[in-house]
């Protein structure tokens, strides 16, 4: 039997066509030798199931919401009342002090809290030694509720940007205090943690990366001119997609045989679509809908720059993945992109909203093989040094074996040595 605590994961929904860096850090995490049970409050639909991968996370994920329809939420409900009535009553109080102001929040508190009995129950059945949840807003709000109403520890993994702007809401500061520990994918994250964050608190706020797996990436050969564009993201507005469209049309003049793929889908892809048609572009930019790994991999390999001109961004998986295909990234410099991009040494950053800029960068790297090996190569090597998900997977690890040894860790903790993981053996 392993020394090592046994661990449950939380998502609001699992698995996501976006959230593949999950189930890579699930999967390391198995392979290093943790045993981990995955949880979802709900369940996806068919649109995430792109590949092999989320079809068989799926199969093997507890939805909370199925078993709340079903008798085991009466057995929750009167298990935690007859076995731990003071646990059960500080949930449900520390539910109230935490809702969201008005009815509505108290209403979808009250659903939050019945989840997370039910999520208890299933904690103290299969013998959960810790709770790990991604995200800070409703799945975070459950994974706390179900600490106090089961006395499993929990932690979380904090992402950016949008949490931030609902902060108050959310009530990042309770999770934050509570929490035996809060992995967050960057320095900006972190720092904008800081912010709710009491000063006693911070020693117990690390940064473990979202990680790629690089040998499964493609380095890209560059030659002649790089006319093949690409963005991977969420189909949404406020990843810029317009002020792109407007650089292209710029771009036309000196570049006539330039494309743009689109990866990715969301509310706005037909409006964008249509768009792009009246823009006249409707033959340069081909959305291609949301991929699975592989396919985005094999997207990355034949492409030669990716542009992703956000308005707010964290730290994007997929710029790792592109900076991994040693593809050079046009990105606007917002959030914690700069971790990622160096401006004019794995790629450029640009002023939000700019189209000019982002014209101009871009055109640099259509124009210029050498430039994007250049800026290709260093991506790569940045990629396999800081953002490998097996290694940051080992830095969470040490996070979680650190919670029973009482150790006390660095803001960004040490993997262990690869030959004490069974993911190296052979």
């Amino acid at each position: 039997m392993s020394d090592r605590p046994r661990l449950a994961y939380l998502t609001g929904e699992f698995p996501r066509a976006t959230d593949t860096f999950i189930q890579r850090e699930i999967g390391a995490l198995r392979a290093d030798g943790f045993e981990l049970d995955t949880f979802a409050v709900r369940r996806t639909g068919p649109e995430h199931l792109v590949g092999p991968e989320q079809r068989e996370a799926k199969a093997t994920t507890t939805y909370l919401l199925d078993l709340a329809r079903t008798p085991a939420l009466l057995r929750a409900v009167i298990g935690a009342a007859v076995r731990a009535p003071r646990r059960l009553a500080a949930a449900a109080a520390l539910a109230w002090s935490t809702k969201r102001p008005g009815i509505r929040g108290a209403i979808y508190q009250l659903i939050y809290l019945v989840e997370a009995v039910v999520l208890a129950r299933e904690l103290r059945r299969r013998r959960i030694d810790h709770l790990h949840n991604h995200f800070g807003d409703s799945s975070c709000t459950v994974a706390m509720l179900a600490s106090a109403a089961s006395g499993v520890p929990y932690s979380f993994t904090l992402h950016g940007s949008a949490i931030f702007y609902e902060a108050h809401t959310w009530r990042l500061d309770a999770k934050l205090d509570r929490a035996a520990f809060v992995a967050t994918i960057s320095h900006f994250t972190r720092s904008q943690a800081a912010m709710f964050a009491a000063s006693e608190t911070m020693d117990r706020v690390h940064i473990v990366h979202c990680g790629v797996e690089p040998d499964r990436l493609q380095p890209v050969e560059h030659q002649g001119l790089g006319r093949r564009l690409i963005f991977v993201g969420r189909v949404v507005e406020q990843k810029g997609l317009v002020v792109l469209f407007e650089a292209m049309r710029r771009l036309l003049e000196d570049f006539p045989g330039l494309r743009l793929t689109v990866v990715g889908d969301g509310p706005d892809r037909q409006a964008l679509t249509d768009r792009a048609a009246v823009m006249g572009l409707a033959d340069h930019v081909d959305f291609v809908g949301a991929r699975s790994q592989t396919e985005v991999i094999e997207l990355l390999a034949g492409a030669d720059v990716f542009v992703l001109p956000s308005y707010a961004e964290g730290v994007p998986v997929v710029v790792m993945e592109a900076l991994g295909s040693a593809v050079p990234v046009v990105a606007s410099f917002v959030g914690g992109m700069a971790e990622l991009v160096t401006d004019d040494v794995t790629g450029f950053l640009v002023r939000p909203a700019d189209a000019d800029q982002l014209a101009d960068r871009i055109g640099r790297l259509v124009d210029d093989p050498e430039l994007r090996r250049k800026l290709g190569r260093a991506g790569r090597d940045l990629v396999l040094a800081d953002f490998d998900s097996r290694i940051e997977a080992r830095r969470l690890g040490a996070l979680f074996d650190g919670l029973r040894s009482g150790a006390s860790l660095p803001v960004r903790p040490e993997p262990p040595t690869a030959a004490a993981g069974p993911a190296d053996a052979g």
